[in-house]
C-alpha cells in the first residue's frame, strides 16, 4: 500500500471551488481534486448558528506536500476563515505511483 494525504476543503461557489482546483493542480500541489456535489453545512460562527450550501472538494496528494499545499489553499481561498481538513490514507502502489508521478 502507498501512503497518500487527502484534503477535504468546502467552498462558497463552484466556480471558487473549481479556479482553486485547477491552480493547485497546475501547481503539480496534487494530483486529483474531485468536485463533489454540493452540501448543506450547518456551523456556529461568531455564537450564532449558520447554514449554507457549500462546494466540497477531495484534494489527492503526497504526504510531503501537505505543508505546502494547506498554505496554498490558505492563500487562495476567499472565506476569512477556510476550514481546511486533512488526514492521511492509503491506497494500491499504483495509484501511489500515480500521485508520485504527476506532482512535486
Amino acid at each position: 500500500m502507498s501512503e497518500l494525504a487527502l484534503f477535504y476543503v468546502t467552498f462558497a461557489t463552484r466556480a471558487d471551488a473549481e479556479r482553486v482546483a485547477e491552480t493547485i493542480l497546475a501547481e503539480r500541489l496534487a494530483a486529483c481534486a474531485n468536485i463533489l456535489a454540493p452540501c448543506t453545512s450547518l456551523y456556529l460562527w461568531h455564537g450564532s448558528l449558520e447554514r449554507a450550501e457549500e462546494v466540497p472538494v477531495l484534494f489527492k496528494t503526497r504526504p510531503m506536500l501537505v505543508t505546502r499545499l494547506r498554505e496554498r489553499i490558505a492563500a487562495l481561498h476567499p472565506y476569512e476563515l477556510p476550514v481546511i481538513e486533512n488526514w492521511a490514507a492509503t491506497a494500491s502502489p499504483e495509484v501511489g505511483a500515480w500521485i508520485e508521478g504527476e506532482t512535486r
